[in-house]
Order: C-alpha cells, then structure tokens, then sequence
C-alpha cells in the first residue's frame, strides 16, 4: 500500500503555495497527499511527512498556475481561503486546484460546489471576505504623540492584506500601522509609498499607547457624540449585537472611553 504524503507547511500565503507546488509537481492526486499547517498537525499512520521548503518562485509559480487556467474569480476566492484560520485550508485549495484539472473548462471550477474541497474553498473565503468587510467599517485609528496613526485589531482570520489597500487608498498621505495582535503582525504605510507587511518586528508598545493631545480631545468628543445621539426609549441591545457583535467593540473608542467614564 502506497503511503499519503503531507506537506507541512508554515501558516502563510508563501508556505501554502509552496506546499502546493510540491505537490503538483510531484504528479500526486487528491487520494494521495495532503497539505498540512505546520503547528496544526493532526498525525495520521502509514503518512509520509514532508517538511515544504518554502520560497517566492515557487509562490509565484502557483499564482501564475491558478490565474491562468483557473481564472482571477478563481484567484480571488483561494487567496481569500488561505487567509483563514481554518487548519485544513491549504489542504481545500490542494482539492480544488486538482479538481479543476479534470474539467474541460477549468475556469468553471468554483461552480462545482458538490465537490466539498470547492465548497469549502468558497465558504472559507466568504468568511474571510465578510470578517474583512466588518473591519474596514470597525477599525480605528488613533493619532500617536509622534503623528502616525495607529490601529488595533484581533481578527480570527489573517485580513491585513485585505485591509491595508483599503486604508492605503483612503490615507494616502499619512504614515499609519495596522496591529494584528492574533497573528502578530502589522500593515505599515509610510506617507506617499507602499504599504508593507512586517511579522515580528518589536515595537515599543509603551510609545504604542501614548497618543497625541489631539487625539484624546477627539476621542472624548466622539465618545461624547455617541452617547447623546442615543435615544433611551429607543435602545435596542439585539439589534446593536446583530450589527456590531461585541469581538469589534474591544478596539472602538465609543466603547473604551465609556468604560473608563464609568469605572
């Protein structure tokens, strides 16, 4: 009996596609690897593990696989799904890219949802897309006493990639940072270039806290704002959790500035 082979891989974009790679280029089916999240390993008997050497060529050559014969729509939803923090992403995308080697037109795959590494393909990247779309309305910034705008998020999904051309098209003149404490890393854009990613750089988090005289004048009158606008009678806590679910609130000042008032 033939062993599977899984491909452990790091928890990133570079690492995934790298493992998918290996995998491709070694010929092998769906019934015959797996790609696995290095940490979130589930061992398995009679598996050959394979440890993925990552690199950017292949990365690069696995994007340029899927844009070409799978398409951009195609593209969109697996980068999306490997954005997820679910373990057995890069082991969906895997399933669906073999897939879609079957089909005549292999641009159609993300339309054969009854294949289950497809659907979880799509569900995954709507997850993510949705948890993206909820932050880009949530976040928010604060000035720091050295003039960047500084913001802290705890995402279930790895987003700041999704966020940072959002807030870069917005923002194009300031220097800002975009704190992801879940996975430990930042978005950074410096005035008039190019935002970065930057894992596991220290920053000094007592300068983090300290913010600018300004910002804590606007942040009193917002929290302020708020709190006259509501209306007692008329207060709805359903509706306010449907809307805006508490995981969002830690980093909102109109929660923050309400909770130091009252203690």
């Amino acid at each position: 009996m033939d062993m599977k082979t899984v491909y452990v891989c790091n928890d990133n974009i570079t690492g995934i596609f790298s493992g998918i790679y290996d995998a491709w280029r070694a010929g092998k089916t769906e019934a015959d690897c797996e790609i696995a999240i290095r940490g979130m390993l589930d061992f398995q008997l009679f598996c050959d593990y394979v440890e993925v050497e990552e690199s950017e060529r292949k990365a690069m050559a696995v994007s340029a696989l899927i844009r070409k014969h799978l398409g951009e729509r195609a593209y969109g939803e697996i980068y999306h799904a490997v954005m997820s923090e679910d373990k057995g992403k890069g082991d969906a995308v895997l399933g669906t890219m073999l897939a879609a080697r079957e089909l005549a037109d292999s641009t159609k795959i993300m339309d054969h949802l009854g294949h289950p590494k497809v659907e979880k393909v799509f569900e995954l990247a709507r997850n993510v897309f949705g948890e993206a779309h909820s932050y880009k309305g949530f976040l928010r910034f604060r000035e720091l006493k050295n003039h960047v705008l500084y913001a802290e998020i705890a995402p279930k999904n790895q987003i700041l990639t999704c966020l940072a051309p959002h807030f870069a098209d917005r923002l194009p003149v300031e220097n800002w940072m975009i704190h992801d404490r879940t996975h430990k890393m930042f978005a950074v854009h410096e005035a008039g270039k190019k935002w970065v990613i930057v894992w596991g750089d220290k920053f000094d988090d007592e300068k983090l806290k300290e913010v600018s005289e300004r910002e804590e004048e606007y942040a009193r009158l917002w929290a302020g704002f708020c709190q006259t606008i509501a209306i007692e009678s008329r207060i709805n806590p359903k509706c306010q959790r449907n809307n805006l679910p508490y995981r969002f609130r830690g980093d909102m000042v109109e929660f923050t500035m309400k909770a130091d008032r009252m203690n």
